[in-house]
């Protein structure tokens, strides 16, 4: 199996996740909201993907090593690089998902869960408990609990996959139907549009083009490892359109309240 034919078996999760129906109910301020209070945990777990890349694909531990493919060490580095070190609107160094948090701070949205989750985790809480100490859809927490049951595994062919399928490939296309089915170019989401606009222009221009180089490295001519990667990848995507269904039916279930009310 090569990427081609790896894309091919994905195009149809693909493209039920482009054609999703949350792109359509992302109107309102309060929609926007609801969707950014869920997608953070996906903004927060990404990074711990990438750090098990890191951990795995360069060398950080003491004394340093060379690697074994300088290539993709340092696609993985200059990835870290952007998360966790990117500048913000106004030039400020500030991790993406930090980026995140002050979009949802501008707009109103509650960012109680994810302290929460975050201050459990610091006192050592593992994923799992952490998680049903908060009152997130039960989809949101599956996707995390995905996440890190993929990290868990430690096979980097299979997290390499979790990144760059369930995230990477998928962002720029994801992206850009919130931002034509939003309002987001309001001054209210200046800082949302930002973070938006520039995971385009790096994960569409830059990062997905060599994640896929980097599964082309990883699996080689390993037919088994490719056949995991390709099922992984479709347990990644079915996880995303979950996430993204629990956040459609809490957006229309809003709307009905309003409504009523």
């Amino acid at each position: 199996m090569k990427i081609n034919q790896l894309e091919q078996e994905l195009s149809l999760l693909r493209e039920e996740l482009n054609n999703h129906k949350l792109y359509g109910v992302l109107n309102t301020v309060e929609d926007i909201k609801a969707f950014m209070q869920q997608h953070v945990f996906a903004v927060w777990d990404f990074m711990s993907l990438l750090k098990a890349l890191q951990n795995n694909l360069t060398c950080t531990s003491v004394p340093w090593l060379p690697v074994a493919n300088p290539n993709i060490s340092r696609f993985i580095n200059e990835i870290v690089l952007d998360e966790e070190s990117d500048v913000n609107e106004l030039g400020e160094p500030m991790s993406h998902f930090e980026m995140y948090l002050d979009a949802m701070r501008q707009i109103g949205a509650e960012i109680k869960d994810i302290q929460f989750l975050l201050e459990d985790v610091k006192q050592g809480s593992n994923i799992a408990d952490a998680l049903n100490n908060v009152t997130i859809n039960k989809q949101t927490k599956d996707f995390v609990n995905f996440t890190f049951s993929v990290i868990d595994s430690n096979e980097i062919h299979k997290i390499a996959a979790a990144f760059t399928f369930g995230r990477e490939d998928v962002i720029p296309d994801m992206f850009f139907q919130i931002i034509n089915q939003s309002k987001s170019k309001e001054a209210s989401f200046s800082k949302l549009t930002y973070y938006l606009n520039r995971h385009i222009e790096l994960d569409g221009d830059e990062h997905g083009p060599l994640a896929l180089k980097m599964i082309e490295a990883l699996c080689g001519d390993d037919s088994k490892k490719w056949n995991e990667v390709l099922e992984i990848s479709k347990l990644a995507l079915q996880h995303r359109i979950a996430l993204w269904d629990g956040i459609y039916y809490s957006i229309i279930k809003n709307k009905a309240i309003g409504e009523v009310s």
